[in-house]
């Protein structure tokens, strides 16, 4: 019967034809909700916890079947159970019956999300509909952890103050270092620079005695190995270098160079500038600022250099102007100077005494006037 109904619910037979009287079997068909169930345990974990359901069940089936599934349907729960008494043993889940307590126990180990649903127990019947209870399992994201942010100095001792709960006074301390708490290194058993000490029934402290620039990045401070929340403190270390008391920013800027960034993840860097090459900038600033003034003297120089040839080009050109038409008058007295050289050669020559060198042409005494007049 497919589909099942309330109104199938009732008697029926089962019939044989035969010679004589039929073969008849009843059978009485009982229907109940595909839910369950009226009483559910709630249980609330954490991402990364391991988190046991127990399932009770009643004596008389210490032997039978167990098994436990996703959801609320009982109908289809053992078809689809995620592990039986059968297996013991399927991936993250383990179950593990104790027949004396009457009760099993389903395991499941690394919780996620994921793994938040309702599950029910169940315990196979033969004559009858299976037994269940109900458990409702919610997974929730880590939260409210205690985090704090430490500065240290390359070179320089620190201690890391980590507090508990007074009901793990007993228990072992220890500080881990790694991006993500379940995949972290043991740093007091694995580093002689680090030292523990329980400072009383609150708080353990940790001391680093030489810094060192990989020190820098997330510790935890554990005092439960199952990583209870609220038994461990979450401390993020930065490092600082260190050289003078004067510091730049992480971006310097050096003449003829381009800038240079110093950075590293997780750090905080402090850059020194040397005495000499603070001098050295100052003198070329120095230096750079002359030269513009001298340019700019010069510039003017030029310029005052330039007006003056101006003029005096305008004033050669207004004398050859003037010479043009003095011409005439130089060439009638350059005749007339030639006349008298003339003369006075005559009267060497009456004398008995050398002659004067008369070898002057013409155009010599026109430039020689122009020279005059310019002057």
């Amino acid at each position: 019967i497919s589909d099942l109904h309330s109104v199938d619910a009732g008697k029926y037979w089962c019939g044989v034809t035969r010679t004589g009287i039929d073969i008849y079997t009843e059978v009485k068909l009982k229907l109940v909700q595909d839910s369950c169930c009226d009483t559910v345990t709630k249980i609330k974990n954490y991402e990364g916890y391991s988190e046991s359901l127990s399932c009770p069940y009643e004596s008389q089936y210490q032997n039978n079947l167990k098994y436990i599934c996703r959801g609320n349907r009982p109908s289809t729960c053992l078809q689809q159970a995620l592990i039986t008494s059968d297996t013991k043993q399927n991936g993250r889940f383990r179950l593990n019956d104790d027949k004396v307590s009457g009760k099993f126990t389903v395991t499941i180990n690394n919780l996620t999300q994921s793994d938040s649903a309702s599950y029910l127990c169940g315990v196979q019947r033969n004559s009858d509909l299976d037994v269940f209870s109900a458990v409702e399992l919610e997974v929730e994201e880590w939260c409210c952890v205690r985090s704090t942010k430490v500065n240290g100095t390359v070179g320089h001792p620190l201690t890391l103050q980590c507090p508990y709960p007074p009901q793990h006074r007993d228990n072992r301390k220890f500080l881990c270092k790694g991006d993500h708490r379940n995949n972290c290194t043991d740093m007091v058993a694995s580093q002689s620079r680090f030292a523990i000490r329980d400072n009383g029934s609150s708080s353990f402290s940790v001391t680093i005695t030489k810094m060192q620039a990989d020190d820098a990045g997330t510790y935890w401070c554990r005092s439960d190995p199952q990583w209870r929340v609220g038994n461990y403190t979450k401390i993020q270390l930065s490092v600082v270098f260190l050289q003078h008391t004067s510091t730049l920013p992480s971006t310097v800027e050096m003449p003829g160079k381009t800038s240079t960034q110093i950075t590293d993840a997780g750090h905080y860097v402090g850059y020194t500038a040397p005495p000499l090459l603070l001098l050295l900038i100052c003198v070329f600033a120095v230096l750079v600022y002359k030269c513009k003034r001298q340019k700019a003297k010069d510039n003017e120089t030029v310029m005052n250099i330039n007006a003056q040839n101006e003029d005096a080009l305008e004033e050669v050109m207004r004398v050859a102007e003037n010479n043009i038409y003095e011409s005439q008058e130089v060439v009638i007295y350059s005749n007339n100077e030639m006349a008298e050289l003339q003369s006075a050669g005559n009267d060497y020559e009456d004398l008995g005494e050398d002659e004067p060198d008369l070898n002057v042409t013409t155009e010599e005494i026109f430039c020689n006037g122009n020279f005059h007049n310019a002057n």
